[in-house]
This record gives structure tokens, C-alpha cells and sequence, in this order.
């Protein structure tokens, strides 16, 4: 089965790029406007059940999405590749480096989900695993995690495109796949090296939350901060994502 992806670029260092739990490939603001087409080449991917795979069946899963992954970079002719991993696509990308770690040159995580259980709270657990049917509930979970800043028009544009262009039973299965998987002790002691990005305004997945998971289990990784952004830098800086994102690849 070929695997749909959006394709930016021609350059040598390749890149395959995982969205969040809202997102799709379509989905990361102005940011396809600023990426180097001559330095690097950028594979976005759709899950199964979203975006140009919606009516794809499936699992909805991590380890499809990982599977999903590597046919795609076989598909491309990628022997070896970097991810760039957003939220819950920042611990598929980690599924990923567990499945196939000799394929994978460098890492990074934007507002990512650590490898460990995500806890929730009761409150938090139901805000979350409502969210599949309630578009309210994705409206209030984006306005959290950007930090009650960001505008109305934003949030209405983000809650329809997550309507529009995800299935309802693969946005459930999706959460209830990277919520309790725990990948710690399989990505402990990894060397590949990591680059964490982290929105200042994120009240969740924030610097510290990282410095005690991601650094404490990868042996080469930087936290940094981006000003400016909640979970959300490629809408809200995306300049600034941009130049942090390509500086680490080319490094």
C-alpha cells in the first residue's frame, strides 16, 4: 500500500514529520511556507483515519503509525532519516526509534508526549476521552494548552479542521493508544540526538516536565524554550520554530 504523504523539498537531509492529535499533514500554519526546499527534504504523514488517509482502515494505533513510518521511508528510498515528532506525534516518533533505531539519525520533539503514561486526573481524563465527540471539548483542550491566549477565530479554525479531516473512532483509538503506552525503558539510554522544543505559554508539557523525562532518558538531548508560543509554535512562531528546527538538522 503506498502511504500518502506531503512532500517539501529535494535537499539531502531528509525528514519525515509526524502532527499532533489535531493536526494532519495540512495542518502546521505558516511554517510550509518558511522550510529550506534546498537543503532538505520534508515528508509530512498522515494517519490512518486522517487527513489524505481518513478512509484508510486501520488500528489507529502507535505501532501502526511506526509501521506506517517505514514503509513510507522505504517507499521514499530512505535507508536512514530524522523525525520531527509533534505532541502525541513526538512519542510515535519514539515508537519508531524503539521499532528501527539503526534508521533513525536524529530526533526532535515538539510539545512532545514523553515516553512514559501520559497521567490524567479524573477531570482531565474526561476532557480528553470526550473529545473524540464532543467538539467542544477539543475547543477547550486547545485553548489550555496554548495558555488562554491565542484568538477565538484560531481555535474555531482548528477545532473544524480537526472535525473535518478526522474520523471520530480514530481520534478516540489514537488517545487511548499513546495515553498509557509506556516506551521508558526501551528508549532509555538512546544516543541518538534530540532536540526538545517546548512553547513557554504550555501549561502541561513544559521545560521542567522534559528536563525530568526526555533528558533524563536520552543521553544526547537539549530543552529548549520557544518565547512567544503555547503548544502550538508552527502557527503561533513559526519563523522561529523554523530556524530552531533547521539548525539542529544541519548541526
Amino acid at each position: 500500500m503506498a502511504i500518502a504523504h506531503r512532500r517539501i523539498g529535494t535537499g539531502p537531509v531528509r525528514v519525515i514529520v509526524l502532527h499532533d492529535w489535531f493536526g494532519t499533514s495540512a495542518n502546521w500554519g505558516s511554517v510550509l511556507d518558511y522550510l529550506d526546499p534546498e537543503g532538505f527534504s520534508y515528508a509530512f504523514l498522515d494517519y490512518r483515519g486522517y487527513g489524505e488517509q481518513r478512509d484508510v482502515a486501520g488500528r489507529y494505533s502507535l505501532p501502526e503509525i511506526a509501521d506506517d513510518v517505514l514503509a513510507l521511508a522505504d517507499q521514499l528510498g530512505w535507508d536512514t532519516f530524522s523525525l520531527l515528532g509533534h505532541s502525541m506525534g513526538g512519542k510515535a516518533a519514539q515508537q519508531v526509534l524503539v521499532r528501527a533505531p539503526e534508521r533513525i539519525e536524529k530526533l526532535i520533539g515538539l510539545a512532545p508526549v514523553p515516553a512514559a503514561p501520559y497521567e490524567m486526573d479524573d477531570a482531565t481524563r474526561e476532557l480528553f476521552y470526550g473529545a473524540a465527540e464532543n467538539a467542544g471539548n477539543r475547543r477547550a483542550i486547545l485553548d489550555l494548552v496554548t495558555g488562554n491566549r491565542v484568538s477565538r477565530r484560531w481555535l474555531d479554525r482548528m477545532v473544524a479542521h480537526s472535525c473535518e479531516v478526522s474520523r471520530p473512532e480514530a481520534f478516540a483509538a489514537y488517545l487511548a493508544s499513546w495515553q498509557p503506552l509506556d516506551l521508558s525503558s526501551a528508549v532509555k539510554g538512546s544516543t541518538v540526538p534530540v532536540l526538545v522544543l517546548v512553547g513557554a505559554y504550555d501549561p502541561a508539557l513544559t521545560a521542567d516536565v522534559m528536563r525530568a523525562t526526555w533528558q533524563a532518558w536520552y543521553a544526547d538531548c537539549r530543552v529548549r524554550t520557544v518565547p512567544g508560543a503555547g503548544h502550538y509554535p508552527p502557527h503561533e512562531t513559526p519563523v522561529a520554530f523554523v530556524t530552531e528546527v533547521e539548525a539542529f538538522l544541519r548541526g
